[in-house]
């Protein structure tokens, strides 16, 4: 089953932690966004693997945006 995982806030993104084909659990980091010098993590919201990383480091993200796919 694929599932989105999506961006909670506006930010920029810091560093891509997980890419395409990495097994991740649960609340494993995926993506850590920066706003307002503030470091905010995107995690896993269930196991799976990683099909698609749609954001890049340095990219501008808005809320509720979708920055990866799990399979």
């Amino acid at each position: 089953m694929r599932e989105e995982v999506k961006a909670q806030i506006t930010g920029v993104v810091f560093q891509v932690v997980a890419k395409p084909g990495d097994r991740v659990g649960a609340g494993d980091l995926i993506i850590v966004l920066e706003s307002m010098k503030m470091e905010i993590p995107v995690e896993a919201p269930r196991a799976g693997t990683v099909t698609e990383v749609r954001a890049k480091e340095g990219d501008t993200v808005q809320e509720g945006e979708t920055v990866a796919l799990l399979e």
